[in-house]
């Protein structure tokens, strides 16, 4: 079946409220006939500009963008969070599959000092500290909100 066809399925089960994660929208996808491996699941979620929020994958109009706030890194730490390592002045932060992108922007958004910045993947953040010090700061802030 065509990308269109597949990207509209996706909207139709979005239609129905927020999907968990991205194994229960494949696997929802698979009950209805597309056959979706996870790399092109994530390309479709990126290119429908899909988010994911505490309930799981919703898409956001443009008129509900302007009222929507990101959530907390409190509740981001607490709820997607599984691992936290230090190398140097950066942390590898382990989330839920498909939860990195919303911690790394819940960090961005938080402005705090000891972010220089993130980068994300589907189940790792990346978060680069201005010095091992920091770094250590922000591992310890992390945890105990989580």
């Amino acid at each position: 079946m065509s990308k269109a066809a597949r990207q509209k399925a996706i909207l139709d089960l979005l239609e129905e409220g927020p999907v968990e994660s991205q194994d229960v929208l494949q696997h929802s996808l698979v009950r209805r006939g597309f056959d979706v491996g996870q790399a092109t699941l994530s390309r479709d979620i990126h290119e429908l500009k899909l988010v994911k929020g505490p309930e799981g994958y919703a898409r956001i109009t443009e008129s509900k963008a302007s009222e929507t706030f990101l959530p907390s890194v409190m509740h981001m730490a607490y709820q997607f969070v599984v691992e936290i390592r230090q190398a140097q002045n950066m942390l590898v932060i382990k989330t839920t599959v498909g939860s990195a992108q919303p911690v790394a922007a819940a960090l961005d958004a938080s402005h705090w000092p000891e972010v220089v910045g993130t980068l994300a993947g589907d189940d790792t953040v990346f978060v680069v500290a201005a010095d091992k010090k920091k770094a250590s700061a922000l591992a310890r802030r992390i945890r105990e909100l989580s």
